[in-house]
């Protein structure tokens, strides 16, 4: 089991698995976040946070909506919005504690410059 939480710790998260492997991607939205996304599906996260702790941003087409601490604003994860996959989440691996929990998980990085 590996913890994540926002810096103020008002928005926890609990994760079943250590993921398989991180995506840094290169867009940008994530560029600017700073992000590693790890991915899983919504059963694999448990979240705990008081109601309306959470903000979310979405933008151009809606698809994505990334989610983060209305306290620290730090971005803990993004979902799929009105679509078929919208059972997965991607959880900001960087907000994991403590971070050598996954320092050995391969690094993937996608260049959406070159898509």
């Amino acid at each position: 089991m590996l913890h994540a939480s926002c810096h103020c710790g008002a928005v926890r998260i609990d994760v079943s698995r250590a993921p398989r492997s991180l995506t840094e991607c290169t867009c940008s939205i994530c560029r600017r976040l700073g992000a590693r996304w790890a991915y899983y599906t919504r059963p694999a996260l448990r979240f705990h946070h008081a109601k309306g702790a959470l903000a979310g941003y979405t933008y151009k087409t809606h698809t994505f909506r990334y989610c983060h601490c209305r306290r620290c604003g730090c971005v803990t994860h993004y979902e799929r919005v009105g679509t078929a996959d919208d059972n997965r989440v991607a959880l900001n691996a960087r907000m994991i504690d403590p971070p050598e929990a996954i320092a050995a998980v391969k690094v993937r990085v996608l260049d959406v410059r070159r898509i």
